[in-house]
């Protein structure tokens, strides 16, 4: 189970919480796997781990990359951390997809960071809706708005974009009819990915090299 932050219960709810933990092995940040329990690893932003199937043949290489949850100048933590610490994860295998997760990532340096270093991605999963907390941050971005999503999808070349945390809470400002606005402006609609809750998505061809 990948878990970009354990702080907020709308990252991880009391059933996600459940779920995770009964799950053999978490990936998270270093705060959060203190917190977690003794099958919770800790990446810092670039390391990675690699895990094979039950087969032996194939591996996925997970690795944690930077996320800022919330503006660059924002309020930090006792560690440093913007709001809190969080993390976001690029994974990569032989013949599979190159998938980008942003978590609750507000920062377009990040993603510009994440390219260079990562990238092309195949598909990006980005965090988005705008999420605004009254009384934190000075009620500025915790996550992309659409248009910054959209800017992401083009930094990142990704060649399908499935927006995340778009509904159901109240501090999500921005919803579907945003996000496709959005792409549909930058003229980049073709690479939105929107499905409905429950409904899978299937992901590109491989970029190759």
């Amino acid at each position: 189970v990948l878990i970009s932050h354990d702080d907020h219960v709308d990252n991880l709810d009391t059933e996600g919480r459940r779920f995770a933990l009964d799950a053999p092995r978490i990936l998270t940040n270093p705060g959060a796997a203190g917190r977690l329990g003794t099958s919770a690893q800790g990446l810092a932003p670039w390391e990675s781990v690699q895990l094979h199937a039950s087969d032996g043949r194939r591996a996925v290489t997970v690795q944690a990359v930077p996320a800022v949850h919330g503006p660059a100048d924002g309020d930090r933590d006792a560690g440093g951390n913007v709001t809190c610490e969080t993390t976001g994860f690029v994974l990569t295998g032989d013949g599979l997809p190159t998938i980008y997760l942003s978590g609750d990532n507000a920062s377009l340096e990040a993603v510009a960071d994440i390219a260079a270093r990562s990238g092309p991605i195949d598909v990006a999963v980005l965090f988005a809706g705008a999420a605004r907390v009254p009384g934190r941050q000075h009620e500025r971005l915790l996550t992309l708005n659409s248009a910054w999503a959209a800017a992401a999808a083009e930094v990142l070349r990704a060649k399908l974009v499935i927006p995340a945390h778009i509904d159901g809470w109240a501090h999500v400002t921005e919803g579907v009819d945003d996000i496709r606005r959005a792409f549909e402006d930058a003229g980049i609609s073709e690479v939105l990915g929107l499905a409905a809750l429950g409904h899978w998505t299937v992901p590109p061809t491989p970029t190759s090299g």
